[in-house]
């Protein structure tokens, strides 16, 4: 991994861009894969001869299709993208500093499909697990700082989360029950722009709003409210040259994804006050498998082998965590007098002489 990050470090150190700063901050939580050998599932697709534009064209539809399945994915249907990721998980309530509550890590499994009209099937499993911030280890149990109460942790495991990369935008959201309205045919056109020492910024999000499949009446203490209002933001950072080169079908990047989601529903929070905030970088791992942290490694595949590889067909629907802890998990029992914690009151400022 370290030759491909040499890639992306400025040759001035005095230029303090975007670029700059993500490579620090990847730099700063990159952890080191386990030398052991791991095994996964074996797989299998017949070989496809992927095409793709080059040409870089920001205001082409077609460009933006191809360049942005590259960077999700592996254009080439035999191969699988491997994707890493590494933050810190922040509660947020009124009347009080934010706090850190955990570190997240977990990784992705991403194959692709080329679809008779052009467009690109993207399919993909993903794992993510919640870690203490002192010990780095991956927690099972978490006392919680707003409720005094031991909780049982639930990782992050989405089987499948696919969508459609086309010329034109697709549905707001590749979740089951999340859509609200059809969205009109428009040009599938991203945020790109040009950064320093020949690297290209791709800057994309997706803001939701929609009903939550753990509505209070039932998940008393596990629901947010009837409604779930979440807000994802990426950026990655990438080589121009690696774009405009016809042997790469896929294009490594460097990047960061926050995330703003109601209280985890683990926490048992119920409608309180506040929301979770996660920060973190990604890239993708060129060794693939083998180069994955023996940890979450190890953790995956306890959860279901499956997570060590890419689908190799289309299945569905999508769940989101959110959604598929309504299908896997049981609400809680809720005791006599439970209340949701409250939020500190405001502080009197200026104070009282």
């Amino acid at each position: 991994m370290n030759n491909f990050l040499t890639r992306f470090i400025p040759q001035s150190a005095s230029r303090k861009t975007l670029a700059t700063a993500l490579v620090a901050a990847f730099l700063t939580t990159a952890c080191t894969a386990s030398a052991e050998k791991p095994t996964a599932p074996q797989v299998s697709v017949s070989k496809e001869t992927p095409s793709f534009l080059t040409t870089i064209d920001f205001k082409n539809p077609e460009w933006n299709r191809d360049t942005y399945a590259r960077l999700d994915g592996d254009l080439d249907p035999t191969k699988e993208k491997v994707g890493w990721l590494k933050g810190k998980v922040f509660g947020v309530r009124p009347n009080e500093p934010v706090r850190e509550l955990f570190i997240m890590e977990g990784f992705s499994f991403t194959r692709t499909k080329k679809l008779a009209d052009g467009s690109i099937r993207r399919m993909l499993r993903e794992v993510v697990f919640y870690k203490d911030p002192k010990t780095g280890e991956i927690l099972e149990t978490w006392d919680n700082p707003y409720t005094g109460e031991t909780v049982r942790v639930v990782p992050i495991a989405n089987d499948p989360y696919n969508f459609t990369i086309s010329a034109y935008k697709q549905q707001a959201n590749a979740y089951a029950g999340t859509n609200m309205g059809k969205p009109e045919k428009e040009p599938f056109l991203l945020d790109w722009e040009e950064g320093p020492n020949d690297t290209i910024i791709l800057n994309t999000g997706i803001n939701l709003f929609y009903p939550n499949r753990l509505q209070p009446a039932k998940w008393v203490r596990e629901s947010a409210g009837t409604f779930n209002r979440v807000s994802e933001q990426f950026i990655y950072v990438f080589k121009k040259e690696d774009v405009e080169n016809p042997n790469m079908t896929h294009i490594p990047a460097i990047g960061s994804w926050s995330r703003i989601t109601p209280w985890l529903p683990w926490m048992l929070m119920g409608q309180a006050e506040g929301h979770i905030s996660y920060f973190s970088t990604f890239t993708t791992l060129p060794g693939g498998l083998d180069e994955l942290p023996a940890d979450i490694r190890e953790a995956a595949r306890a959860i279901d082998p499956k997570f060590l590889a890419a689908p190799l067909e289309d299945y569905g629907p999508n769940e989101s965590s959110l959604e598929a802890y309504a299908t896997e998990q049981t609400p809680a029992p809720v005791p006599e007098g439970w209340e949701p914690p409250k939020a500190p009151e405001a502080p009197v400022w200026p104070p009282k002489r």
